[in-house]
């Protein structure tokens, strides 16, 4: 016998909220659900503001166009309150709000996924200075602060291998969904969520692991140096940048492996040692004095000219086992779930469980030639 909840019992138990987070997931404006459903943008207003519920016909419609679940919109879940404002993205400055209101909702859903699985397992206890409990003073500079934290670690003066597996040994939360051609301009994104912070990094546009680890580490140092601060300033992003770019490459210890003229084979030999890119390394370069910026000009140029050749295009990520996120996949095996008993638990389709996992579909993909 199957003990879903029907369409009438949502209708008796609908979560205005999920309304709304269900359509920013889907990238739609109220106009486009309207349209789907047969009703007006007001009508859909007044759903997602508790003032009327939908007819049991509407949810089984609403959830068809959302691509969720009926029970999806059922009251009485877990649910992440996301303060927008709090969420330090990195993207173009063409991301459009229902871009950032649909990575939002991937934090929502981070978060539910978390939630549900440290129910059953213990996760790493969050290790940031500031945040929860922690009464450490975040330092002044994001050079401080990278230093500061490299300490804390314990990792030493060299460069750093696994850095996303570094983030979650830490109680980081990373997950990695797949390409979403309609979020292409957001690169990444994180906030210090309680309990636990969550970092988003994107597979949109780059597939390249040295990228990969400078954006998780840019990251990383929005949570350190701005978890308390309203996002969106530029210097805030000129400050996760210093701190990244000081925390994978102490300027202490870089300074007498850089060279002293723009070698870019040197550079490529020093960018598979460090795990950062030649572009990084040549910016740091200029930032310790040892190029002007007339000859890194110049070097960017030859650089350009390069890409694409052995050494000097990008790497892709699924090479790299250490900066691919593996805490929630683990916890998943764990607590002893199958995909369809966490999905049901969720009110997601077992589809978007795996994609949250990173665990990735076998079933072999049918197509019919017309």
């Amino acid at each position: 016998m199957d003990s879903r909840p029907t369409a009438s019992d949502v209708h008796q138990a609908f979560d205005p909220a999920r309304l709304t987070q269900a359509r920013h997931l889907a990238g739609m404006t109220k106009r486009h659900v309207a349209e789907a459903v047969g009703v007006t943008p007001a009508a859909i207003g007044q759903f997602e503001a508790g003032i009327a519920r939908p007819r049991p016909d509407l949810v089984t419609l609403l959830a068809g166009s959302l691509s969720v679940p009926v029970q999806f919109f059922l009251a009485g879940r877990p649910r992440a309150h996301v303060d927008g404002s709090m969420a330090h993205f990195r993207s173009l400055r063409s991301t459009r709000s229902y871009q950032r209101n649909k990575a939002i909702g991937q934090v929502q859903q981070a978060w539910e996924l978390t939630h549900a699985l440290e129910e059953r397992v213990q996760l790493p206890p969050v290790d940031l200075p500031g945040f929860a409990d922690d009464d450490d003073d975040v330092a002044e500079s994001p050079q401080l602060a990278a230093q500061s934290l490299r300490q804390r670690w314990d990792l030493g003066s060299g460069p750093i291998s696994h850095l996303v597996r570094h983030l979650e040994s830490r109680g980081v939360i990373v997950v990695s969904p797949p390409p979403d051609p309609d979020s292409t301009t957001v690169d990444a994104f994180s906030t210090p969520c309680e309990p636990r912070p969550i970092i988003v990094l994107t597979q949109n546009r780059f597939d390249d692991v040295y990228r990969h680890r400078f954006t998780a580490a840019h990251e990383l140092g929005h949570l350190v140096l701005h978890a308390d601060t309203r996002a969106g300033d530029l210097q805030q992003e000129r400050e996760a940048d210093a701190f990244a770019a000081e925390f994978l490459t102490p300027r202490a210890s870089i300074r007498s492996h850089l060279p002293a003229r723009a070698d870019l084979s040197q550079l490529a030999e020093l960018q598979r040692v460090w795990g950062v890119s030649v572009s990084s390394l040549l910016y740091r370069c200029r930032e310790v004095g040892l190029l002007s910026d007339p000859a890194a000009s110049r070097a960017y140029q030859r650089l350009n000219a390069l890409r694409g050749q052995p050494g000097f295009r990008g790497e892709p990520v699924s090479g790299y086992p250490g900066e691919q996120p593996a805490l929630l996949q683990q916890a998943f095996e764990l607590a002893g779930l199958t995909i369809p008993e966490l999905a049901a638990e969720l009110a997601w389709r077992p589809a978007r469980v795996r994609e949250l996992l990173g665990q990735p579909d076998h079933r072999p993909a049918l197509r019919l030639v017309p």
